[in-house]
This record gives C-alpha cells, sequence and structure tokens, in this order.
C-alpha cells in the first residue's frame, strides 16, 4: 500500500495522541520523525542486515540512564520508517495500527523498556 506522507504523518500524529498525557508529558527533548527507508545507519544502530524490517527507531539515552546531574542532551530522536510501514501493510486499518505500535514501541524504549519486556506485554 501507498500512501501520501502527509497523510501517513496524520496517522503518525494520531498515534502520538494516544499515548497518555503524562507520558507525553516527559518526552519534552525528544523528536519525532518520519523518513523514507533505514538506511544502513540505522540498520547497524540496532544490530540488524540491510533490508531486514525495521519500522521504528528511537535514538538517545533512555531517561533511566540519566543521572541526577548530566550534561545537556542533544533531543533524542524516534524515526518512524514508511515505506516498511506500507510495504507490510494492506489496508488504512492495518497500518494505522502497527504505526500505533511502532510509535508505542520506540516511545517505551525512551523511558528505558528492552525488546524482551515488550515482547513480554504484546508489542514485539
Amino acid at each position: 500500500m501507498r500512501m501520501s506522507r502527509r497523510k501517513f504523518e496524520a496517522l503518525v500524529e494520531r498515534a502520538l495522541g494516544t499515548i497518555p498525557a503524562e507520558i507525553r508529558g516527559r518526552m519534552d527533548n525528544v523528536e519525532i520523525v518520519v523518513e523514507d527507508w533505514p538506511d544502513e545507519g540505522h540498520y547497524a544502530t540496532v544490530g540488524l542486515e540491510a533490508g531486514e524490517t525495521l519500522f521504528g527507531l528511537y535514538e538517545g539515552v533512555p531517561l533511566i540512564e540519566r543521572g541526577v546531574v548530566a550534561d545537556p542532551l542533544l533531543p533524542d530522536k524516534i524515526t518512524i520508517f514508511q515505506g516498511p510501514l506500507e510495504e507490510a501493510c494492506d489496508t488504512d486499518v492495518e497500518i494505522a495500527e502497527e504505526i500505533r505500535k511502532t510509535v508505542v514501541h520506540e516511545i517505551a524504549h525512551h523511558f528505558g523498556i528492552d525488546d524482551a519486556r515488550l515482547a513480554d506485554l504484546g508489542y514485539d
């Protein structure tokens, strides 16, 4: 399935709107962007081979790893990859749900929740 960037970004915004306000309030230094496809650097960051499925990526220092007194940090970054999500989905309903799951998954990484715990919670 293919959709415009504008429609895809609107689905990402809708997914962000499902995150409780108290959680969103702790994400004041997180940039959320949409890119077409992951590049080699994105794959290397998570230990995947180029071409493997990667819907999203969190880059930054999870909140639980930050000290009380810390140097100022650049914004953390969550990237949602439009191409792989479109390739994996057949309907608007399906892609909206995959985007929501991906956004929740990457935000969880910002809070220090790893992939094993996410799998336990059904976000694998």
